[in-house]
């Protein structure tokens, strides 16, 4: 019954998720931590961020470790599982429609308009993150200091979380931050 329960729910997650990774933080917030209790919203903001530093899709990392946490290795395939399905089902309907449609003025219309939405869709979300994560002086000031070097320079995503995390274990073993 878990096993299908973590299938349904990730279901639900990948079929509502439009626009990549971090559309889909809200939906994974109130599907995953609200309803079905199997993360804290800090677990789930971690495991989205080793999701996004790990090769990969986000949205099958973060549902792989998710399933592993609540049923081990065969709840991390099922999660997985889960979250890819309604993609390849919709998808496979698009292509074969959208061929036909792609040029029409409406189809363009729709796909624009399906843009703007996911934008808000990503702010809200870096909202919601940026509400969890800066929480104090040291929070903010390691998020410009991010925030400026991702502007400037092409750093992988990978070097930036990394040197946070040593930051934050520094940050700790001097007394700057709370333990």
């Amino acid at each position: 019954m878990k096993l299908l329960t973590l299938f349904l729910s990730f279901a639900k997650v990948g079929v509502m998720t439009f626009g990549g990774g971090y559309a889909m933080i809200p939906i994974l917030e109130r599907e995953i931590v609200e309803r079905q209790g199997w993360a804290s919203s800090e677990e789930l903001m971690d495991y989205y961020a080793v999701g996004q530093c790990t090769p990969g899709v986000i949205a099958v990392n973060t549902a792989t470790f998710i399933g592993y946490k609540v049923a081990g290795y065969p709840g991390g395939v099922v999660a997985t599982l889960g979250v890819v399905f309604p993609s390849v089902v919709i998808i496979s309907i698009i292509a074969g429609i959208l061929t036909n449609f792609a040029e029409l003025p409406a189809v363009k219309s729709a796909f624009t308009a399906i843009r703007v939405c996911v934008c808000v869709l990503i702010f809200n979300a870096v909202l919601k993150l940026w509400k969890g994560a800066v929480k104090d002086k040291a929070g903010l000031v390691l998020f410009l200091i991010v925030f400026v070097l991702s502007l400037f320079f092409d750093i992988s995503p990978v070097v930036f979380v990394v040197l946070c995390a040593v930051s934050g274990l520094v940050l700790t073993k001097t007394g700057v931050r709370g333990k």
